[in-house]
């Protein structure tokens, strides 16, 4: 059995390999940009309510626009948050995003593991309504908490029913290093 592969997708090649009981994902870091708020206002109030935000950022590469909540919330709040995600795509006016980034950093205070950060991925857009652990956001949220926890280094936790957690590595040549456990859906061979 090959413990690496190289997938070509439409943003480039995507390498994943097996290191003990973890598989991990190299992918293109994501750089993010700020974001007028009047811009996405309907999309935000429409996941997040009347909930305070504190940073609002897009990465267009990406074309996921990244909503981060007060740093006064607690993992429990964005655990507990009821998005529909159904109500995402017709409350999306810019026809740029494809997916929405749910963050808030980790807290010191909480029974959980000193998670850097935490959060909540949804694409609609692309007929998911909820992505349990997600690769490809945490390539756009290694990128901006990098720059705002000054840490190369990070451990994050994907919010969702399942829930995942995920160890972060910035490489030095735009790329990110995603490691986390799987969990087997499907098995099969491929006959070429």
């Amino acid at each position: 059995m090959n413990s690496a592969l190289t997938f070509v997708t439409l943003s480039g090649e995507l390498k994943a390999k097996q290191e003990k009981d973890h598989i991990v994902l190299d992918l293109p870091l994501y750089s993010t940009y700020p974001q007028e708020f009047q811009e996405v206002e309907e999309l935000v109030k429409t996941a997040v309510g009347d909930m305070v935000v504190q940073d609002l950022r897009y990465s267009p590469d990406a074309k996921k626009l990244l909503v981060r909540l007060s740093d006064t919330y607690e993992r429990s709040v964005l655990e507990k948050l009821k998005v529909n995600a159904q109500d995402l795509v017709p409350a999306e006016k810019t026809g740029k995003v494809k997916g929405l980034i749910l963050t808030l950093k980790g807290s010191l205070s909480e029974k959980h593991k000193n998670y850097d950060f935490y959060s909540r991925y949804f694409a609609p857009w692309n007929g998911v309504l909820e992505d349990p652990v997600t690769g490809s956001a945490h390539a756009v949220l290694g990128s901006y908490w990098s720059q705002h926890l000054g840490k190369s280094e990070m451990l994050a936790f994907q919010c969702s029913p399942r829930g995942g957690e995920m160890k972060m590595s910035l490489q030095g040549d735009g790329r990110i290093d995603i490691a986390g456990q799987v969990v087997i859906v499907l098995t099969g061979n491929l006959t070429f």
